[in-house]
């Protein structure tokens, strides 16, 4: 667990004296409201995943006795490159030694594409066995998933395929980092790397619910889109006073990039499992009241 963070005084709020943060390593939504999940007494952690992708998380930490507000702060559009990804896909077994998956969201977008391609069989790399389930839901069953959700950890570890092209497509999200494909070049394959749909920010939600959502102890973050959103609406001083749990090492970045420097807590591998232990451990760190599940 990696966290970038200020400590809180006894009492639950930010300490004025204290170390500085240590770098870190490694448009509107379709409906807008504040979904509430209660258990009395309980820290509140708001979930910002665009709507339906929050189930899991709820879930995990409703189990565990937190209060859960669900307000969702991103939505996805299509990619300038969508419309290519039926006929690569039903070129792809000739062509692509591996198709690689990175998140749930790529793999909703593939089972489309590969879909209207026909269903070809190919051979399908998922980065995170949240996007192993995406796609197996789907009817495509991953044959490599990588020891850590990682892209970069992906391309280290993807086997060559005896005769193969030493080719991949990478259908990714407009705003993914390059670590994927640049951990592929430097094992040997090309690239084909294809944007095939886009992450937006919420710009605005109506007052009422923002007053709802700042009364989260906990804010989550799944994407650089989320921590954009959230500081655009809350704005850096409510931000900085929140816990900040992000489900991996990318929204942590985003995090310091946008200015959020106390408080944030992320895991090594990205996952449901690390983003719970995240949210409890910035708890404690806060001194919040734990719920009796997770003492």
């Amino acid at each position: 667990m990696r966290t970038c963070n200020r400590p809180f005084s006894a009492a639950g709020t930010k300490a004025s004296a204290a170390a500085p943060c240590r770098a870190l390593r490694g448009a509107s939504a379709r409906r807008c409201h504040v979904s509430v999940y209660a258990s009395s007494g309980s820290p509140k952690v708001l979930l910002t995943r665009e709507e339906g992708k929050n189930d899991k998380l709820r879930a995990a930490l409703t189990r565990k006795g937190y209060t859960c507000l669900e307000l969702p702060l991103i939505a996805h559009t299509d990619g300038p490159d969508r419309p290519l990804l039926p006929a690569l896909l039903r070129a792809a077994a000739d062509q692509y030694e591996w198709v690689a998956i990175t998140s749930p969201e790529g793999a909703s977008v593939f089972l489309e594409g590969w879909a209207a391609a026909g269903k070809p069989k190919l051979r399908v790399a998922a980065v995170g066995g949240g996007t192993g389930e995406a796609l197996q839901a789907g009817g495509v069953t991953p044959e490599y998933v990588p020891s850590k959700a990682l892209g970069k950890v992906m391309g280290s570890e993807l086997p060559r395929v005896p005769g193969g092209s030493r080719r991949v497509l990478y259908p990714a999200s407009v705003k993914a980092s390059t670590d994927l494909q640049d951990s592929l070049t430097e094992a040997g394959f090309e690239v084909h790397r294809i944007n095939t749909y886009n992450t937006t920010s919420v710009a605005s939600v109506p007052e009422a619910l923002l007053r709802e959502a700042l009364t989260a102890d906990v804010v989550t973050y799944g994407s650089p889109s989320a921590v954009k959103a959230w500081v655009g609406l809350a704005g850096l001083e409510a931000a900085n006073a929140k816990v900040n749990a992000c489900i991996g090492s990318t929204s942590a970045r985003a995090c310091a990039n946008a200015g959020i420097t106390q408080h944030v807590y992320f895991p090594d591998a990205p996952g449901i499992e690390g983003w719970v232990e995240a949210v409890e451990k910035g708890c404690r760190e806060a001194k919040l009241p734990l719920p009796v599940a997770a003492v």
